[in-house]
């Protein structure tokens, strides 16, 4: 009795024969989409593989945070109290960090809550800037000035409800002057509101890793009697400054030390900036933001790049501004050691 293979024709086993041995060369090629596949070129040439994605320097510098402050907690002690300041000798925290790798140069404290003041700004400059490079702002677009904007007080460039600005001019005085009327306008323009403007600084702060910061202002001024303030701490507002080094554009406004506001009226204003390294000229020094209220006490974020190493150096809560300024020189130096060291 005949198999059942013997009574398929010649012709079509031979024909299978062929397609079988097709299908198995086939499969034995290496797929292009098979991650095992040989790493060789056509000329033989073997291909390096990718470099390993860069750290990403703020997560890995948020994630160095000590512990998270019960939310109550942080926003009673943001509340003024009766005693006249919260600064404390030397300072209530600092920390220096290598922007490039988040890694931390030296800490003391630097997970005490503070009040950050005029450091707030930051964080506004910072979501601005992001929405320039988006395209959603432009720096030549025109910004009106409101009446909330012209009644706000402290530090200013004096704007009148009359006037509007290019966006580029008030964010040099938002850095550089530090003018809460600044802060007002701008917000006002790019959010809508101030309160809209602070829901989205919070919504950034959380993005960031900022677990030990909240904002009630765009400015940083004292808030009214019983109402809580701004709220962080050194670490918080040196993940707040990597996160900027990422926008190299902010500097233009955080390196400036001084430029003339109303250039072409009567009475211009000349800005000059209240960072201690700036008006020295130290080399390499291109940011950040001072901040200061009585309660508050004298707190700063700065930047120096050079070597090849850009650091960030915060202390906050400072009770004055001679003891601020020899600590910032301290850290920088404690800072450009350890870099310098690796």
């Amino acid at each position: 009795m005949n198999s059942p293979r013997s009574r398929i024709p010649l012709f079509l086993l031979a024909a299978v024969s062929c397609l079988g041995l097709v299908a198995c060369s086939r499969s034995s090629a290496p797929s292009q989409e098979d991650p095992g596949a040989s790493s060789q070129g056509a000329s033989g040439d073997v291909r390096e593989p990718p470099p390993p994605p860069k750290p990403d320097p703020v997560k890995a510098l948020a994630q160095t945070v000590s512990g998270v402050y019960d939310p109550a907690e942080r926003t009673a002690y943001s509340v003024q109290q009766a005693v006249p300041t919260l600064a404390r000798a030397p300072y209530i925290g600092a920390i220096a960090v290598d922007a490039d790798t988040g890694r931390v140069l030296f800490e003391d404290q630097a997970d005490a809550l503070a009040l950050p003041a005029s450091m707030t700004k930051m964080m506004l400059l910072l979501l601005l800037q992001e929405r320039i490079e988006a395209g959603t702002l432009a720096t030549n677009e025109i910004v009106r000035v409101s009446n909330r904007a012209y009644s706000t007080g402290g530090s200013q460039v004096w704007l009148d409800p009359k006037e509007s600005f290019p966006l580029e001019d008030l964010l040099y005085a938002l850095m550089i002057q530090s003018a809460n009327d600044a802060a007002v306008a701008l917000a006002e323009h790019a959010a809508g509101s101030c309160e809209a403007m602070v829901a989205q600084m919070n919504r950034k702060a959380a993005e960031l890793g900022m677990v030990n910061t909240h904002f009630e202002s765009v400015h940083g001024l004292p808030a009214d009697k019983g109402r809580p303030n701004d709220i962080t701490t050194p670490r918080d507002m040196a993940v707040l400054a990597t996160a900027l080094c990422a926008h190299p554009d902010v500097f233009r406004y955080t390196g400036t030390g001084f430029r003339i506001f109303r250039p072409n009226a009567k009475q211009p204003i000349e800005m000059r900036t209240h960072n201690p390294l700036l008006k020295q000229n130290l080399p390499g020094c291109d940011g950040f933001k001072t901040g200061y209220t009585k309660y508050a006490g004298y707190s700063i974020a700065a930047t120096v790049a050079r070597g090849g190493h850009r650091v960030i150096l915060v202390t906050m809560g400072t009770p004055d501004k001679t003891t601020r300024d020899a600590k910032l020189q301290e850290l920088l130096a404690v800072a450009e050691a350890a870099v310098n060291a690796q």
